[in-house]
């Protein structure tokens, strides 16, 4: 099981950031991921694995103005 956002996901072996981020349906273009702590710079996503037990943040940036 990993965590996102608080809720408990089945674990898949092999998943990525930018894996997880499609599978869950996040498409906004301003996110910031955070990944047992660690903020993930967006073009680490496809590269980053997300191991079974994982916490991960997902947070929508929004401006305005």
């Amino acid at each position: 099981m990993i965590k996102v956002n608080g809720k408990d996901y089945p674990w898949e072996e092999g998943l990525s950031i930018k894996q997880l981020l499609v599978n869950k349906g996040f498409t906004f273009p301003l996110l910031v991921v955070v990944l047992n702590g660690k903020a993930i710079a967006d073009n680490e996503y496809v590269g980053t694995v997300v191991n079974d037990g994982d916490d991960v943040k997902i947070i929508h940036l929004m401006s305005g103005g």
